[in-house]
């Protein structure tokens, strides 16, 4: 939740300053390349080292940035450059933590229940960013963004004991060592699965296409109202927590990557009426719908990682899926700030959910492998349940 918050007083404090959806588009870049590069390489530490030394060491390094960007904003003039040092910073110490944090659920959770992990998972997330975006958007304006960031900043030291208190998650891969030849074989491992492939290409396109956080305190202004820009970021997630709060559907659907494309449509097609809609309420519905599909991907894609992917290259795949779930919004943002800026922000809206449905709607023709996946009877699935059970995490 205090990650949530600082994101969005950090985009209200960008368009209050430079009054551009470019310079808040940019932000997505300036995060590219830290997640593209600590995503990758956190998934092979991951596999190598201690998961909960990992997630105490980025959280302390988080809370320190958090931390500056508050004292950064409290100053009369505050640094323009100092943002996007810092949320590139903020960006690194996210993709060294995220795959260690994703393969902790396979390693805790019995195989069987990968489901449940995944949809309380889903629960867990959707509830901060419900509360995050609505106190971050409140707070910013009201109270103004340095107060967010200082209250984010003791919150994630708050967090830090808790981390510490969790038993030790020992690697699985110790004795290789960590060094790139580790993660090209991880990547080796990525390229021989097409069908965990897919569920990347879909969520790319989905986010490239159609994500649209970065133009909401435009999009909000237009209403006039001190509540809107809360409102509106509150709306994804709380789709999500809709759909994980009433996720029992879920359990009859075998075929996951078919969910994941038709998950992925919906998610365009509702970020095609947010743009067109000019009532606050009305647009806060076709969010939330967009935000329900995003929650129905999310549970089939961890699902099926879960359920498939062997644990000794679990991190290394939650280091690649990071960049399908991370760099897809990054760049999504660059898209969207600039494409408003040639245009307007209601056509970047449009126009990208646009092409993410027709786009989404036409790629099980090449993603055959991820639309035939049925969990019943993969092959991998089996393996995995196989190895599990021989390690005695059952």
């Amino acid at each position: 939740m205090a990650a949530e918050a600082a994101y969005v007083a950090l985009m209200f404090q960008l368009a209050k300053l430079t009054h551009s959806p470019l310079a808040v588009g940019a932000l997505g870049a300036v995060e590219l390349v830290p997640i593209v590069i600590f995503g990758l390489y956190g998934g092979v530490i991951a596999d190598h080292w201690d998961r909960r030394r990992v997630l105490i060491t980025t959280e302390t390094l988080s809370a320190l940035f958090i931390g500056l960007l508050a004292w950064n904003a409290s100053l009369t003039h505050p640094h323009l450059a100092l943002l996007y040092v810092l949320a590139g910073a903020l960006a690194a110490a996210s993709g060294v933590q995220r795959p260690s944090y994703t393969a902790m659920f396979q390693h805790s959770v019995p195989h069987a229940q990968q489901r449940q992990a995944a949809t309380l998972e889903m629960v867990q997330g959707t509830g901060a960013a419900l509360l995050g975006p609505v106190l971050g958007g409140v707070g910013a304006v009201l109270l103004g963004p340095w107060v967010v960031f200082a209250v984010a900043a003791a919150c994630v030291v708050v967090t830090i004991p808790l981390l510490m208190a969790l038993p030790p998650a020992p690697p699985t891969n110790e004795s290789e060592g960590i060094a790139w030849d580790s993660l090209f074989a991880g990547g080796r491992y990525a390229l021989s699965r097409r069908d965990v492939l897919g569920t990347y290409v879909i969520d790319l396109v989905a986010m490239i296409f159609a994500f649209p956080v970065s133009l909401l305190p435009f999009v909000a202004a237009e209403y006039h109202a001190s509540y809107a820009l809360g409102a509106l970021y509150c709306a994804l997630p709380a789709g999500a927590l809709i759909v994980a709060l009433t996720e029992r559907w879920t359990k009859k659907v075998a075929h996951y990557g078919r969910a994941v494309v038709a998950a992925a449509v919906v998610w365009g097609l509702g970020i095609v009426g947010f743009g067109c809609s000019h009532v606050l309420v009305v647009a806060w519905i076709f969010l939330a719908v967009a935000g329900g599909a995003d929650a129905v991907s999310g549970i089939f894609r961890t699902t099926m990682w879960n359920e498939s992917i062997p644990p000794d290259v679990r991190g290394r795949m939650a280091g690649i899926e990071l960049l399908s779930y991370s760099v897809g919004p990054t760049s999504g943002q660059v898209r969207a700030g600039a494409l408003a800026a040639a245009t307007t922000v209601r056509t970047s809206l449009v126009l990208g959910g646009a092409v993410c449905a027709a786009g989404c709607a036409v790629l099980p023709a090449a993603l055959r492998a991820t639309w035939r996946f049925d969990a019943r009877t993969d092959e991998h699935v089996a393996e995995v349940a196989r190895l599990r059970a021989s390690d005695h995490f059952e």
